[in-house]
């Protein structure tokens, strides 16, 4: 059972209190009566029971019938008034219902404030000294002196033991307090888990997914950028082959068919594993732009320049994978849409970047001109960039040539 609840018990407890001390202190007094001669002449002892009659009557009323009433001082006081009223002529009629007075001392501390509070003990203590001494009227000075030192040590022990009690009390609503404030927080805190863990159910899921996405989106750049453009030749040199009447010349065009299509097989795979292009597995990102470029123009009859300008050095892996993946879709638009006779490109390596730049002297197209929804090229690029907190910036105008320019952080080797 928690504090809460043995406060509320003992508070229901101290309402029967009333009602059991009237009930013991009526028995002792009438069955003592007939010896003390407090019961003598018949109309006092009806008297008694009227009283006691109307204290139990009163005490049920107030008690019972008003419980919505007990933070209601002005009732409290009354109710408290009318009590002890009723006992102070009980004990008036018969010494021995003193025994009901006493429960004065209980409530004086929560009805009455200060001197209030010492008046209500202090007509108590007079109701219990009246009691203790045999009543009035006093019959000789020794009585006297009898009833004032009854009056002073009731007096001082029920203001002892009526504030101890109360301080008791008071120590139990605090308390009472505290754990309720304690559950509610306890409450909130749990509330505030279960959302956290709502949260955090729903932050993964959509970490999930958002991974599910970045790797759609990953490999269908990958396949854009390799496997296609690689099928795309094998297409392109077989439909040449198709139209050579020579042998060597359909021979060469067949092998080179061939070796695009193992190209396209090893991007497969590299891509399913997530692992550098094939080039930057042998070589360097300077060494794989040149041979890159330069075997774009033999195959397509185009003057393709290539210049590395800085000093060439390991970058991350991701990082000169995307150079490398954005120049060879560079290139690939340039052979698709451009019409160009010459190329240039150029990678720099800054101190804090990388730089690349991929200029034709094609045909150019407007930039502001909306794409169709199965234009990849220039948007997986972009991607690409901004997956690296890098920037694209493009340069074309119709029949003006085109510029690609892109510029990723230069991430050392070793940078996670």
């Amino acid at each position: 059972m928690d504090l809460t609840s043995r406060t509320e018990q003992w508070e229901r407890w101290l309402t029967y209190v009333p009602f059991a001390a009237l009930a013991v202190a009526t028995v002792i007094a009438l069955v003592s009566g007939p010896a003390t001669g407090a019961t003598s002449p018949p109309s006092r002892l009806a008297a008694q029971l009227a009283l006691v009659a109307a204290s139990a009557g009163w005490l049920w009323w107030c008690s019972l019938r008003q419980p919505e009433r007990r933070d209601d001082v002005r009732w409290l006081r009354l109710a408290y008034v009318v009590r002890t009223a009723l006992a102070l002529a009980l004990t008036l009629l018969n010494p021995l219902f003193c025994i009901y007075a006493w429960v004065g001392y209980n409530d004086a501390h929560e009805t009455f404030r200060r001197t209030g509070r010492w008046v209500a003990i202090g007509v108590t203590a007079l109701i219990m000294a009246i009691g203790q001494s045999g009543g009035l009227p006093l019959e000789w000075s020794g009585w006297t002196v009898l009833f004032g030192a009854l009056f002073v040590v009731n007096l001082g022990l029920g203001g002892v033991f009526s504030h101890y009690g109360h301080s008791i009390w008071e120590s139990n609503q605090q308390r009472a307090a505290v754990i309720a404030e304690l559950e509610e927080v306890n409450a909130d805190l749990e509330r505030t888990m279960a959302e956290n863990a709502r949260l955090h159910s729903t932050v993964v899921a959509q970490a999930r997914e958002a991974g599910v996405q970045q790797e759609r989106q990953r490999l269908a750049q990958e396949i854009h950028d390799t496997i296609a453009q690689s099928l795309a030749g094998v297409l392109a040199q077989l439909q040449a082959a198709d139209g050579e009447r020579d042998l060597e010349a359909v021979r060469r065009r067949v092998a080179r068919a061939s070796s695009l299509a193992r190209e396209a097989l090893g991007e497969a795979r590299r891509s399913v594993m997530d692992l550098a292009p094939e080039p930057l597995s042998v070589g360097t990102l300077a060494d794989a732009v040149t041979d890159l470029v330069r075997s774009w123009g033999q195959e397509r009859g185009v003057r393709a320049d290539v210049v590395v300008a800085g000093e060439p050095r390991p970058l991350h892996r991701e990082v000169e994978a995307t150079v490398l993946r954005i120049a060879q879709e560079a290139l690939a638009n340039v052979a698709k849409h451009a019409g160009a006779t010459r190329v240039g490109v150029t990678l720099t390596y800054d101190d804090d970047e990388v730089v690349l730049d991929v200029r034709d002297d094609g045909r150019g197209f407007d930039d502001a001109a909306p794409r169709p929804a199965t234009s990849f090229g220039l948007r997986g690029m972009r991607q690409r960039a901004d997956r690296l907190a890098g920037e694209l910036a493009i340069e074309t105008e119709p029949g003006g040539g085109t510029a690609v320019s892109v510029r990723l952080p230069a991430l050392e080797r070793t940078a996670a």
